[in-house]
């Protein structure tokens, strides 16, 4: 994989924990560095194969075999709920705006439709390549009804200015809930089975390029149809794959909310992004 990178992408790169080391083609490497002819990161330490499942084995394998990925059908309205599937992108936002359909209505201080490019017309959804997907709104999220505001939405934004990306260029920025669940705690299943179906309408109306579901309950929530018991499966296995949801590419990665607690694995995360980047840009 090879992204290049201007000097204002690596210092957001920087900003974020994640050095970026670019080889030295006539330098003799350091006794603790091994040459590298790509892009190394390192977030505090030096990340180990091992640990970041790093760009060799990304660059060796960017398209998966057919034996990585189970075959699922195109999105339909099949996959959407039947009150949903004729919605247009504005009638959907307005449901989700006055949905009651479980407690989180009674605490909320707003729904958290998402944010992206804007649309060619009025009644069009947002005009994007890419879908990044969370979970659930935080506190900041629910008193500006727009996700990813807090500090882990400025690491996100960070992340997606270091390949030149946008929350409102070419990107869609959504969470499974649209509203914050007491406490920041974890959506509850019925709280999913809830609201999952807008999420769902938002894909089929977006056609995103490709999804990045970022946090656990994204992933499961997205991969459910494709991976038997992924709910048991933890998400570092997941890592590295090409993934699908209907005929969208998903790669999964750590939300980063658990970034910022684990600033380690924010080299990992870089590789998500990079491998999410080469599927994007590969022929």
């Amino acid at each position: 994989m090879s992204l290049n990178l201007d000097d204002r992408q690596r210092a957001m790169l920087e900003a974020m924990g994640v050095t970026v080391w670019w080889p030295q083609r006539d330098a003799t490497p350091a006794p603790d560095q091994a040459p590298v002819d790509a892009i190394e990161f390192k977030a505090n330490k030096p990340i180990s194969a091992s640990e970041s499942g790093n760009l060799e084995q990304i660059k060796s394998a960017p398209t998966p075999t057919p034996t990585q990925l189970t075959p699922v059908a195109p999105i339909s309205t099949a996959m959407v709920d039947s009150a949903l599937a004729s919605q247009t992108w504005p009638v959907l936002e307005a449901s989700v705006r006055q949905c009651q359909a479980c407690g989180l209505c009674k605490t909320r201080k707003n729904t958290v439709f998402g944010v992206g490019q804007a649309p060619a017309t009025p009644d069009a959804p947002p005009q994007v390549d890419w879908m990044i997907v969370g979970e659930a709104p935080g506190e900041n999220e629910d008193l500006q009804g727009e996700p990813f505001v807090g500090q882990a939405g400025k690491l996100l934004d960070n992340m997606l200015r270091a390949i030149g990306l946008a929350r409102r260029e070419r990107v869609y920025i959504a969470n499974v809930l649209k509203c914050r669940p007491p406490g920041n705690r974890n959506p509850a299943p019925e709280e999913i089975a809830q609201c999952a179906p807008y999420l769902l309408r938002q894909i089929e109306l977006l056609q995103p390029k490709i999804i990045l579901a970022m946090g656990r309950f994204a992933i499961n929530t997205l991969l459910a149809p494709s991976v038997p018991g992924v709910d048991a499966i933890p998400v570092g296995k997941l890592r590295g794959q090409v993934h699908r949801f209907g005929s969208i590419p998903v790669i999964v990665s750590y939300h980063p909310a658990y970034l910022l607690r684990n600033l380690p694995e924010k080299g990992k995360a870089w590789a998500d992004l990079g491998l999410a980047h080469e599927v994007m840009t590969s022929p």
